[in-house]
């Protein structure tokens, strides 16, 4: 359904009006999202401009990855960013059944040009730089960061950050990651610093240090596919201090930014979110949050 003008709306609205004097009827709200302008925008459940009537296009990365998906399968709901999706669909109104899936290249989701999809999820970060090509909603995950050593090592059977005081840990120059070794864990040793995370993983396989830190993404990505002999440890607590976002994005146009912007931000504040982070970002992966 698109959005009503502003006479037909008035018209409406007198209609409505005289509908309850006359019969006592009373319609249901509907959410309402602010425009860019400022404006209420009516974030009808179920009747959005789509790009398909009646249904919510989401795109999507292949492979996808777990725990961000399950089974290569982004449609079965399993996994942190397919279940986000579809409680994210459910707040707009569409059933599972009315959300179609489509295969979007990472780099393609977020460049230049016309979107053939209602909202793209796959672990993009919220950057200055890309909303001058697309659209992004309020952020659905802020990115921790985590440990990773292999599994055979001491440092995987850690469970705290005593646990990992007295190791030797590693991370890339400049990064939240060496922020956190040196803030959060102050090690008894000095950490390893690497020009680059490639450097960094590779002193982990050779045994140059007992574990890395890097971003839980590059965490779940190096043990998945890089280094399977190692697990990821843990994850930090959240820190306020130059948080990474990932956001849902849509075209730069779209009309339906802010009322997927306010079904996120609905997610997070009846803690929807933080319950499906928990079960398929901590407990899924064994990755609990190290205090």
């Amino acid at each position: 359904m698109h959005l009503l003008n502003r006479p037909l709306a008035t018209a409406l609205c007198s209609a409505v009006a005289l509908c309850a004097a006359l019969t006592g009827c009373s319609p249901q709200p509907e959410e309402k999202a602010s425009g860019k302008d400022g404006t209420a925008t009516s974030c009808t459940p179920g009747g959005l401009a789509t790009k398909v009537p009646g249904k919510l296009t989401v795109g999507t990365d292949r492979p996808a990855y777990a725990p961000w998906f399950a089974d290569d399968d982004p449609s079965n709901g399993k996994g942190f960013e397919s279940a986000v999706a579809y409680a994210v669909a459910k707040r707009l109104g569409y059933d599972r059944d009315d959300v179609v899936w489509q295969n979007v290249p990472f780099n393609s989701s977020f460049a230049p040009g016309a979107k053939k999809f209602d909202f793209d999820i796959n672990q993009v970060s919220i950057s200055e730089a890309r909303k001058k090509a697309v659209a992004f909603s309020s952020g659905y995950y802020d990115v921790r960061q985590a440990v990773v050593a292999l599994k055979s090592s001491k440092a995987a059977k850690a469970r705290s950050l005593a646990g990992l005081k007295d190791l030797k840990l590693g991370a890339q120059v400049g990064t939240t990651s060496l922020d956190v070794i040196n803030d959060l864990v102050e090690p008894t040793q000095r950490p390893a610093v690497y020009q680059r995370n490639d450097f960094a993983k590779s002193a982990l396989k050779n045994g140059q240090v007992d574990a890395i830190v890097v971003d839980l993404p590059t965490a779940f990505y190096i043990t998945g596919a890089e280094v399977p002999e190692a697990k990821v440890v843990g994850q930090f607590p959240t820190s306020r201090r130059n948080t990474e976002r990932f956001g849902l994005v849509l075209d730069r146009d779209s009309g339906l930014t802010s009322c997927v912007s306010a079904a996120v931000d609905a997610l997070r504040e009846t803690g929807t979110l933080a319950t499906l982070e928990k079960k398929w970002l901590s407990e899924a992966v064994d990755a609990p949050v190290l205090t």
